[in-house]
């Protein structure tokens, strides 16, 4: 690889992360658990405590529309992919459009940031 072409490419990542790309970094449990208050309004993280949304205690690695004892949406039933936290990061930035027909009805967490630090924190809960 060229120099050109590694200033190039480090350029891209700089735009890409200035812009609100992916959260692919580390986040910080500590902090998601903060930013996790925004959350518990609907979820709970004890194991078999839905509320207006399913439990997320094991969420990292479940598939999606699966855990037993909650209605989940349609949508969310047929989506059938498996909660990374890629898919939690794509999910958490805009659920809507994420899975359309989703009946979560939060907005989304912009900052990539914060869904790094939400999703540390959730990849800490057990089942």
């Amino acid at each position: 690889m060229t120099m050109a072409m590694r200033i190039g490419a480090m350029a891209a990542a700089a735009a890409m992360l200035a812009a609100g790309g992916p959260a692919t970094a580390a986040g910080n449990p500590a902090s998601g658990k903060a930013a996790f208050a925004r959350c518990v309004t609907c979820h709970a993280i004890a194991p078999g405590r839905n509320g207006i949304g399913p439990s997320l205690a094991g969420v990292v690695g479940r598939r999606a529309g699966a855990l037993p004892g909650f209605a989940f949406s349609p949508a969310m039933k047929k989506s059938r992919f498996i909660w990374t936290p890629a898919a939690l990061d794509k999910y958490l930035a805009n659920p809507r459009t994420a899975v359309p027909g989703t009946k979560m009805a939060f907005a989304g967490v912009p900052k990539p940031a914060d869904r790094a630090n939400l999703i540390a924190y959730l990849a800490t809960l057990k089942k």
